[in-house]
């Protein structure tokens, strides 16, 4: 039986693949860990506010790996969660003060507040700062191995 509706999706469904196809968006695919860890987060680089991601200062950078938020002066970072409700955390950061090597470990209370896989804010004592996702592919050649 012929349905020409069903042949005009068909024929717009092969000419959305085409284009698509074509301008790449299926062949740059995602390889970056998937969002997960204490906070449900992307792991990875951060950047606050409006700053964009070519090359942002290292007061604007944070790194999620899964188990803290770090920045360019600390690592090893690890969220302690104390409290939880709905997508606010409140927990007990424990960081190396140090961005490589030895240095003393510090525990600081802060709140982050989860908007999506994508974007949280971060409080700390009165400073209240929200960061965003930046792609690898987006970063400087420098911060792209991070993870």
């Amino acid at each position: 039986m012929h349905n020409p509706t069903r042949r005009i999706a068909a024929r717009l469904a092969l000419a959305l693949a085409g284009a698509c196809a074509a301008c790449g968006a299926w062949a740059s695919a995602d390889t970056s860990p998937r969002p997960g860890g204490v906070y449900r987060l992307k792991p990875g680089i951060y950047v606050a506010g409006d700053m964009g991601c070519a090359a942002p200062p290292n007061a604007a950078i944070r790194l999620y790996d899964g188990k803290g938020i770090g920045t360019a002066h600390t690592s090893a970072c690890k969220a302690k969660v104390r409290k939880r409700r709905g997508n606010t955390y409140t927990v007990d950061q424990s960081c190396i003060d140090a961005g490589a090597g030895p240095g003393p470990r510090f525990v600081q209370r802060q709140q982050v507040v989860v908007r999506d896989a994508l974007t949280f804010t971060q409080v700390i004592g009165r400073s209240r700062t929200t960061y965003r996702y930046c792609p690898v592919s987006d970063l400087p050649p420098g911060l792209r191995n991070v993870l």
